[in-house]
């Protein structure tokens, strides 16, 4: 006899292998909320449609209401053979009001119920995320603030180049972040989208209020394409994708806060609790919380790839393979999550040391190009100019000083177009010099972190348009 419990069980006689059962359990059994909310606002729609009678219409939403405090509560226990999360609400709910429960799956498939709930997890993942990011950049932008005058070394090819400052640099993060917040409420725009009413494949013969489903659950719209809605799974390579640019600037960022930290550098200290110790050398302090950051990047790009090769070979409309993709999600917001929260909280407590960091930014010929500029600014082009103070480098390297040690007759032999003058440039006028929009001028470090500030309260996913999605 064919088992009740199962939604598709009349075409079979005997029991699933449990083997079978095992393999084939869903891996949405946290979403309990999510498919008993998109199931309540279902059953009202069909009580206003009169596609089911209204009073169990009402039985159904307040059983669901019941079953909602049972998981809540913790009182459900999880059955490997009722498949998945949408079995265990029914279960639930005819235990709860009996036979009004079988009419909930009324005009509804499973392929359409879960990509409902695939949609609202994306969409809830994409706001937690951006509360984090948000809160990750107001600490950027605080620290360039306050930063924003105090000089480091710039960096290309891992060679010292020219001097910024602290604060420009924490504030390249922060445009990082920025970037990775308005990519999350673009994904969640184009999530946004109700599928309900989808079907197997091909839409349903009831006469569905699919608008009202969508205001129910705060969806823009319905989605227009039945088998696209049921089949393709592209917000969720989307959101993928731009949780794993997160993951990236946190690894970028990671590595840096790893040199700093480490003697041959000794630009930062690490603070205690955000840092762990050796099992067998006294003196260390590791900077764990970044190592691990940067060593699970791999694993959010895995999340990625795996979702791309998932349907690159998939015919329209469902197949089996999709069940995959919400573990996709929740593994990848698993790393992500909290590692955008750890930084948040511990860039207010690193310790720069300013003192070296100054020294730094001015070791390593780091004002030659200042110097060239210099001649440039008197009338020599750069090309010349480049080639003068390519020399006064080789100069500065055989007697063991920097450029601003040199003598001026030195200079003076190099080119008469300098004059006592070029001595006086510094760390702190090469930074003044640059005060352009995007420079590392303080001034406009500091109207940067404002103006970072501004957009991220104005960053906010444009609303998608509902009547551009009507219909299925």
């Amino acid at each position: 006899m064919a088992d009740a419990q199962r939604t598709w069980g009349g075409r079979f006689e005997g029991g699933m292998d449990r083997l079978t059962q095992e393999y084939t359990a869903g891996a949405d059994r946290t979403l309990w909320r999510h498919d008993i909310t998109g199931s309540i606002a279902h059953a009202r729609m069909l009580g206003r449609q009169g596609i089911i009678p209204a009073d169990a219409a009402d039985a159904i939403v307040q059983g669901l209401g019941q079953v909602l405090e049972d998981f809540e509560a913790g009182r459900v226990e999880w059955r490997p053979e009722l498949e998945d999360i949408h079995t265990h609400v029914e279960v639930e709910l005819r235990a709860k009001i009996g036979d009004p429960a079988g009419m909930l799956h009324t005009a509804r498939s499973r392929n359409d119920q879960v990509a409902l709930l695939n949609r609202m997890l994306v969409r809830e993942a994409c706001d937690e995320l951006r509360d984090a990011l948000a809160a990750l950049i107001r600490v950027l932008s605080d620290i360039g603030e306050e930063h924003a005058a105090h000089p480091m070394p710039g960096y290309t090819h891992v060679q010292r180049a020219q001097p910024v400052t602290i604060g420009h640099h924490m504030l390249a993060y922060a445009e990082m972040f920025l970037r990775d917040f308005e990519r999350l409420g673009d994904c969640r725009r184009r999530a946004n989208v109700m599928p309900l009413g989808a079907g197997a494949l091909a839409g349903s013969p009831y006469p569905l209020d699919r608008q009202f489903v969508a205001r129910e659950l705060s969806f823009s719209g319905v989605t227009r394409n039945s088998l696209d809605t049921v089949s393709d799974r592209d917000y969720i390579v989307e959101f993928l994708s731009a949780v794993s640019l997160v993951q990236m600037h946190l690894s970028r960022f990671s590595e840096e806060i790893i040199l700093w930290a480490s003697a041959e550098f000794g630009f930062v200290d690490l603070p205690d609790e955000f840092a762990t110790g050796s099992s067998m050398m006294p003196q260390k302090k590791n900077a764990d919380v970044a190592e691990l950051a940067r060593g699970r990047t791999g694993r959010v790009y895995g999340e990625l790839i795996n979702m791309l090769t998932n349907l690159k070979g998939l015919p329209l409309a469902y197949n089996r393979d999709l069940q995959e993709d919400k573990l996709a999600v929740i593994n990848a917001m698993g790393i992500v999550l909290p590692s955008v929260e750890i930084f948040a909280a511990m860039l207010p407590v690193l310790r720069f040391r300013l003192d070296r960091l100054r020294q730094a930014a001015g070791a390593g010929y780091s004002l030659a190009t200042d110097v060239a500029d210099y001649l440039v600014k008197r009338g020599m082009p750069f090309r010349e100019s480049h080639g003068v103070v390519g020399g006064l480098v080789r100069e500065c390297e055989a007697r063991g000083c920097e450029l601003n040690e040199l003598p001026f007759d030195v200079y003076r032999e190099a080119s008469e177009l300098f004059e006592q003058d070029v001595l006086d440039i510094t760390i702190d006028t090469a930074l003044a010099e640059r005060d352009i929009p995007g420079g590392t001028a303080p001034a406009r470090v500091r109207q940067a972190a404002q103006e970072v500030r501004e957009l991220l309260s104005l960053s906010t996913p444009p609303a998608a348009s509902a009547s551009a999605q009507d219909g299925a």
